[in-house]
């Protein structure tokens, strides 16, 4: 943060920072606070931000432009970060056959541009992480994630899909490609050619998928008992939908929520309200009771309810699906998902891969039916 402020980036003053003060393992930054927004939806959407996005992805691409231009020896301690082998190393912790991924990750080794520079990346460059006021621009945060590796990964982070957060524009949800590379160009840099920023955007869409299932994991080991990490957990397939829609083997489709479609009641001998109705019940309490109490329960409260409605799209579905995908699996002479990552890794079923595709998208389009099926509708 100091080597970014010195060389213009806007970052809150650094006013104190150490280990161990506050208790072990607590490390602690002491930091000018700064006034203005950071929360996505508020600065994509509120009239009081509408002066401010038009000139963002220019600014961001200045601001990127300086930050890669930091020698990254003057920064001591900074990990060295080859961004792919991360990737396959994060997708191999977890020991889980995930197909959709490793097509994505299939596809970004084979094509994998040439590296750009040895510079300084802040790791996480994304609308959330910027102090955005009326005027524009107010700082840069969140560099937990800095390293040493290829400054492409920035440029590309910033215009995955995740960080659009329903927008149609491509940099952040505000912007163009255009104005955030002669941004770019304007602050120093070396813009990277379309193939290039395709390659990247592609890596951060895998990249968000593992670190989603990253993120579960602490949840799932208990190590975390959080909400919002189990439900991260279930956003993973949006990334998968996301990489068949950047390579072409998917386009956005309309799927109608089983949650609004009229089911019949049950007919065992049980008392009104049906299940259903019972988790209709809580996750309304949830939205409208918790949700007023304070704003960070509010939050809470709407992850809550989400995970509410993927629990009771799953209860209603789960058991075709698991039939349709064991039937899937049987007509590629594959026993499991596990199988079936083996042969798309190795390149035994590559006489076949049309059918491939049309197997994990099938599957990929279930799970997000039941954990988001609006995301289907999504372009790239």
């Amino acid at each position: 943060m100091a080597a970014v402020r010195a060389a213009g980036v806007p970052v809150p003053e650094l006013y104190d920072h150490g280990q161990e003060a506050l208790g072990p393992g607590r490390a602690y930054l002491l930091m000018e606070r700064l006034d203005g927004e950071t929360i996505p939806r508020r600065l994509l959407r509120d009239e009081a931000y509408a002066a401010a996005r038009p000139g963002l992805a220019r600014r961001l691409g200045e601001i990127l432009a300086r930050i890669h231009r930091v020698d990254p020896d003057s920064v001591p301690g900074l990990p060295m970060v080859d961004a792919l082998s991360q990737a396959f190393g994060l997708y191999e912790d977890f020991a889980e056959p995930r197909p959709a991924l490793e097509i994505g990750l299939r596809w970004l080794a084979k094509h994998r541009p040439r590296p750009s520079a040895d510079g300084l990346v802040h790791g996480d460059f994304r609308t959330g992480n910027l102090i955005v006021g009326q005027d524009g621009l107010r700082a840069v945060l969140d560099w937990e994630l800095a390293h040493r590796g290829d400054p492409m990964l920035d440029l590309g982070w910033l215009c995955t899909k995740v960080w659009r957060f329903g927008s149609a524009s491509p940099v952040g949800g505000f912007g163009t490609r255009p104005d955030l590379m002669s941004g770019y160009a304007e602050g120093g840099g070396i813009p990277p050619d379309e193939a290039t920023q395709r390659w990247w955007e592609l890596y951060g869409t895998v990249r968000w998928a593992l670190l989603c299932r990253r993120q579960a994991a602490r949840y799932l080991s208990d190590a975390e008992p959080s909400i919002e990490l189990a439900v991260l957990g279930r956003r993973v397939c949006e990334q998968e939908y996301d990489v068949l829609l950047a390579l072409g083997h998917a386009a956005p489709v309309t799927i109608a929520d089983p949650l609004e479609s009229t089911v019949s009641p049950a007919t065992a001998p049980h008392d009104q309200p049906t299940g259903p109705g019972l988790l209709r019940a809580v996750r309304e309490f949830l939205t409208t009771e918790v949700a007023a109490t304070d704003p960070r329960l509010a939050f809470h409260a709407r992850v809550a309810a989400n995970a509410l409605r993927i629990a009771e799209r799953e209860a209603l579905l789960a058991p075709g699906h698991a039939r349709d995908h064991q039937a899937r699996l049987a007509t590629l002479g594959c026993a499991d998902d596990a199988g079936l990552c083996a042969a798309i890794r190795d390149g035994s079923l590559d006489h076949r891969f049309d059918d491939v595709i049309a197997a994990v998208r099938a599957t990929t389009i279930d799970k997000l039916t039941v954990a988001n099926p609006g995301h289907l509708a999504r372009p790239g």
